[in-house]
Order: structure tokens, then C-alpha cells, then sequence
């Protein structure tokens, strides 16, 4: 079983963040230059909250807000689930699954070291199990 560690050396080191203060637009523009659904939300090295694009939609286009006028800390999430770099792929899907929700990030001693969406996830998942396969196979043949 495939730790959270092992799945974020498989994946560019890069953290895409933004301040609580910053308007939503450019929240907005930085997730789509970035192709990426959520950003986290980070006061200096802390850890505040996270936006996804679900936020946006509910709380800013849903509610009539303007995305230039409305700071991101308005609509992110604050209570942010996390996960360590020692926990398992599998404990990460059910989160995921759980909560309904796409990203999380990756805290170790306090300080963000990454993060895992949902297609980590299936990923890791898949290759885990293309793996067992292949080796019953060959157990099998043998």
C-alpha cells in the first residue's frame, strides 16, 4: 500500500497558493493559468484555508458577488481537511470519498509539503492494483 509520500515523489514539488486577502478573480485566473481546481489558502507558512472552483460557484456566481470586489478568505473553506505524508492511498480515498471533496492538502510538523486530488488518488490506486494483478499472474504461471 502505497504511502502520501511515495505518491508526492511521483509529482512536481510545486504549491500553488494564495493569500487570504487576495480578490477572487485572482484566485480564479491563477487556477485556470495552472489548470488546477483548488488552491490553498496560505497566511505566510500557515495554513488558513482552501478555494475550489465549488466554492466559487456557490458562493460567488450562485450568491451575485462580484469576483473583483470579494477577498478569497469571504468564500474559502476554512476547516481544511489534511493528511500526512504517512498516511495510506487508500485511508486518503476514503476522505475524499467521505467528504465529497477533490484535494487534500499534505501537512507534515505544520508546515504544507504538498498536495493529493482525487486523480492521485485513482491513479495510485490503479497502478496499485495493475500491480497485484501482474503478480498473480506471474504466481500463477509459475
Amino acid at each position: 500500500m502505497r504511502t502520501v509520500r511515495q505518491l508526492l515523489e511521483t509529482k512536481s514539488p510545486e504549491i500553488h497558493s494564495i493569500a487570504p486577502g487576495a480578490p477572487v478573480i485572482d484566485a480564479i485566473r491563477l487556477m485556470a493559468e495552472r489548470r488546477i481546481g483548488a488552491l490553498l489558502v496560505m497566511e505566510g507558512p500557515r495554513l488558513a484555508g482552501i478555494l475550489s472552483e465549488r466554492d466559487y460557484a456557490r458562493k460567488v456566481v450562485l450568491q451575485g458577488r462580484s469576483s473583483k470586489d470579494t477577498p478569497v478568505r469571504d468564500i474559502m473553506t476554512a476547516e481544511v481537511i489534511s493528511v500526512g505524508p504517512q498516511d495510506s492511498t487508500d485511508h486518503c480515498m476514503q476522505l475524499v470519498t467521505d467528504s465529497r471533496i477533490r484535494h487534500l492538502p499534505v501537512v507534515d510538523d505544520g508546515q504544507v509539503i504538498g498536495v493529493v486530488s482525487i486523480g492521485d488518488l485513482v491513479k495510485a490506486v490503479i497502478a496499485e492494483q495493475r500491480q497485484e494483478l501482474d503478480h498473480l499472474q506471474r504466481y500463477i504461471a509459475s
